[in-house]
């Protein structure tokens, strides 16, 4: 039943929100009930936008949710997720007001299970990257000719037999020295950089291959940690690194002088196959076998040819008398032409000079006139302003007031000091200054009297 015009005006229907409203009001209750927190998860229908942002699903064996990472963010991102990767993200619990659905905002992103271990990885690599332990001026070349390759792996390692056969089957003429170190474990990175540093101390190899096999982040570790990087940074011989798979990378692969991209790798890398050497000295003793006989072949032409163009000596000396002749008589000629050219040059500059030098005793006469005539001038007008003043000085004599006080004249003047002129300005019982002659005086008034009186 609807309300008439005869209902209760006091009655108010309670209001009404619209979906957009409704929505906004759920946004803000959410975000400010949950703050930024970590989630754990996989990543499902991962999708990057043309405008740079990522859109996925972060799920677990019971549930999932919406995600969005803006570009903003997801430019900093260390990782571009795929689809099963396992994540954990710093995200902030809102709601999509367009659609109404609930969804998480990414702030930051890491893979999930090795987030301390991976966070750790980089802050290290950051260090030692800011200090120029990685920095490629300070990586050495490999030795050409390596007589001894030392290894530092666990003796118990796969990657010990790959790099053992991989030596004996390229370089079997090569010794090899072993320095033992557990390649996992709680104390294996401080083993593994005290075997770096023995190797160092004893310098008793040519190159040193620091090497173990593949595994997990955590299986590396031991080569992550700052103690093997700067061991190896201070090794005294050259280092590879041959750590994990191709696509592993430790601190140890940043601050060795050569990174393999297997243990295998390292060990082609620490020597070059005898096979190749013999095959090489075998082309260069052809090359220089060919070399010899085109340089015995040109020095036989090259005789046959001087032997031809051999000239007696007397030709000789009579050859060189003849150039000899000729270079004096260019020598006297190139020295008398400059000579001359400029003796010539000088008399017409002399030429020149005469008729155009001025009449000193025409312009020194001239100066002396106009002189006498200035001192005359400058007289005649000092003659006349003098003339000038001392009439002015006349004149100024008369106006002076103290002549008219000298002929018996005063001037009068009140107690204020202004001057009188009518005897309305006076009354009786004023006192009066008088200005004389030699001096002044000061009257009391005992009365006034007017001159028409």
């Amino acid at each position: 039943m609807f309300p008439t015009e005869d209902a209760d005006p006091a009655y108010a229907a309670p209001p009404v929100l619209t979906v957009t409203a409704l929505n906004q009001q759920v946004a803000r209750l959410l975000e400010r009930t949950f703050p930024l927190v970590w989630i754990g998860g996989e990543i499902s229908n991962f999708t990057r936008a043309a405008s740079g942002h990522w859109y996925f699903t972060l799920k677990d064996d019971a549930a999932q949710v919406r995600a969005v990472m803006f570009r903003g963010r997801a430019q900093y991102a260390s990782f571009t997720p795929r689809e099963g990767d396992k994540v954990e993200v710093r995200a902030l619990v809102t709601l999509y007001g367009a659609r109404g659905d609930y969804q998480i905002n990414v702030e930051a992103i890491r893979r999930a299970g090795v987030g301390a271990l991976y966070e750790a990885f980089m802050r290290l690599k950051e260090k030692l990257g800011a200090e120029g332990l990685f920095d490629e001026g300070r990586k050495r070349p490999l030795p050409l000719f390596a007589r001894t390759v030392g290894i530092v792996t666990s003796p118990q390692a796969a990657a010990l037999r790959d790099v053992l056969t991989a030596l004996r089957r390229r370089v079997p003429h090569v010794r090899i020295v072993l320095y033992p170190a557990p390649v996992q474990g709680q104390l294996a990175a401080q083993k593994i950089a005290e075997a770096i540093a023995v190797a160092s101390h004893r310098r008793e190899v040519d190159v040193l291959i620091v090497c173990r096999g593949g595994g997990s982040i955590e299986d590396l570790r031991s080569f992550n940690e700052e103690a093997v990087a700067r061991a190896i940074a201070a090794c005294s011989m050259p280092v590879i690194s041959g750590v994990g798979h191709e696509t592993d990378f430790t601190i140890a692969d940043f601050a060795a002088d050569l990174r393999a991209a297997t243990p295998t790798a390292a060990a082609e890398l620490a020597a070059t196959a005898r096979a190749d050497w013999v095959a090489s000295l075998q082309a260069d003793a052809g090359d220089l076998r060919r070399a010899m006989g085109r340089i015995l072949s040109d020095a036989s032409q090259g005789l046959d040819n001087l032997s031809r163009r051999l000239l007696s000596p007397s030709s000789q000396i009579q050859h060189q008398r003849l150039k000899l002749l000729g270079m004096a008589s260019s020598l006297t000629h190139a020295v008398r032409a400059p000579v001359n050219r400029h003796g010539l040059l000088l008399a017409q500059l002399q030429q020149r000079w005469a008729r155009h030098r001025p009449d000193w005793s025409g312009l020194r006469t001239r100066l002396e006139s106009d002189r006498r005539h200035l001192v005359a001038s400058v007289g005649n007008q000092l003659r006349a302003r003098r003339e000038a003043l001392n009439a002015l000085a006349a004149q100024l004599e008369l106006l002076n007031p103290q002549r008219t006080l000298e002929r018996g004249y005063a001037i009068v003047s009140n107690a204020k000091g202004k001057v009188l002129h009518a005897p309305g300005q006076i009354k009786p019982r004023d006192v009066l200054r008088i200005r004389l002659a030699e001096g002044s005086a000061e009257v009391s008034v005992a009365g006034v009297q007017d001159l028409l009186e």
